[in-house]
């Protein structure tokens, strides 16, 4: 195949079928396609955009570039995980997770760092001594089942396409692109085999994407591959003009995030808004 007839087709506007997708993602992995070539495909779609169909081709191409999770006969509760474009402040994957374990369900979340001025889930935990964010892939699915929730890095064999795709994307002015965003995120949480998904999407001055027009595009976007993906979920626009915490700094935020899993402190921001989320996701798990 000639990917610069891709490239070309793109440019020009045209819809790729989901072959020439899948193709193109194939070569990502096995090295076939140069760097130059991606760079030239991601600002293609940067300017030319992408349909649902491509969008949907996109995000399963990549999911498949590497292991996809299944747990349906290892675990006895639902598998969900909840996604979000994150903030200063935001630790709620670090509430939630607890809280679905303790309901019944389980939580494979592939996590990863800061994006802009955020910090990640990833770098608060990395607050941790001894934390380690890439365990052996045996012992991942033996804590999840074990104890319900574990949280690591996105590892090698998992959308190793997404890994290539992003490191171009962020030396290419290409990583705002509204379907190359959609791709990126739900190729790594639908590799995680999950039953249900929340999409925690922020808007707002402190948000990754302030826009609210942007953010609601964006979710929408979200909501309607991973169900074309056969995997229910939900999105929310909640508000990021000030900070979600009442403390900033990974290692403050790791302890607020104790003290309310503890329960030495209740209420705030970053409780209510971890709650809603986790309503959601029981819903989605008929856990509730």
């Amino acid at each position: 195949m000639l990917y610069q007839e891709l490239i070309r087709s793109k440019r020009d506007g045209a819809e790729l079928s989901q072959a020439e997708i899948a193709a193109l993602v194939a070569a990502m992995v096995d090295g076939r396609i140069g760097d130059e070539q991606l760079g030239a495909f991601a600002m293609a779609v940067y300017w030319r955009g992408m349909g649902p169909a491509e969008t949907a081709a996109l995000t399963l191409a990549m999911r498949d570039s590497g292991r996809v999770m299944d747990w349906q006969a290892s675990l006895p509760g639902p598998v969900l995980d909840k996604h979000s474009t994150g903030g200063i402040g935001d630790g709620t994957s670090l509430l939630i997770g607890p809280w679905l374990a303790a309901c019944g369900g389980h939580v494979p979340m592939i996590s990863g760092r800061g994006l802009g001025h955020t910090g990640g889930t990833l770098d608060k935990l990395a607050a941790i001594p001894g934390y380690d964010p890439f365990p052996d892939p045996a012992r991942f699915r033996s804590i999840v089942r074990e104890v319900g929730v574990a949280i690591i890095g996105q590892t090698d064999d998992l959308a190793p396409a997404d890994r290539r795709f992003y490191a171009i994307r962020d030396v290419t002015a290409t990583v705002d692109c509204l379907p190359l965003i959609v791709a990126s995120i739900l190729s790594k949480k639908l590799a995680e085999g999950l039953d249900g998904l929340v999409l925690d999407v922020k808007t707002g001055s402190g948000a990754v994407m302030p826009d609210s027009a942007r953010a609601t595009a964006l979710a929408r976007a979200l909501v309607q591959v991973s169900a074309q993906a056969g995997t229910p979920a939900e999105a929310l626009l909640t508000d990021m003009g000030q900070p979600l915490a009442t403390t900033a700094g990974n290692a403050l935020e790791v302890a607020e995030v104790l003290d309310l899993l503890t329960g030495r402190r209740q209420g705030g921001r970053l409780f209510q808004l971890s709650r809603t989320l986790s309503a959601r996701l029981l819903m989605l798990g008929r856990l509730a």
